[in-house]
């Protein structure tokens, strides 16, 4: 792939870390949210790469939360839990996937993303 031999290793690093720093999200109230915003607005005028993935990632997890905050009432008719825990395990293989290909210099499209930042 040609995104390979131009980028640098800072550059795949920083667009692995804004797929990465969601995984906070498990630790810290919305740091699936901060920890990706926070890389992308560091870095995001200093390389297109890391803007890219930074608003690739934010858009995901922005998404993501919409969901779960939609299916939180649906936890009452427990058909909520499944979904809760369904797209909890969907949101770490997709990070984990979006980081391994963003480490690597190949670009990763996030299954069932809105996009909130163009």
């Amino acid at each position: 792939m040609e995104e390979n031999k131009v980028l640098t290793e800072t550059e795949r690093n920083w667009a692995m870390l804004c797929h990465l720093s969601a995984l906070a999200g498990f630790f810290f109230p919305f740091g699936s949210i901060i920890g990706p915003l926070v890389c992308w607005l560091s870095k995001k005028d200093e390389s297109v790469w890391v803007y890219i993935n930074g608003r690739n990632s934010l858009n995901f997890q922005l998404s993501m939360l919409l969901y779960i905050v939609l299916a939180i009432p649906l936890i009452f008719i427990v058909i909520g839990i499944p979904i809760v825990a369904l797209l909890a395990l969907l949101k770490i293989i997709f990070v984990i996937i979006a980081s391994v290909k963003a480490s690597k210099g190949e670009s990763f499209k996030y299954p069932l993303v809105i996009p909130f930042i163009q």
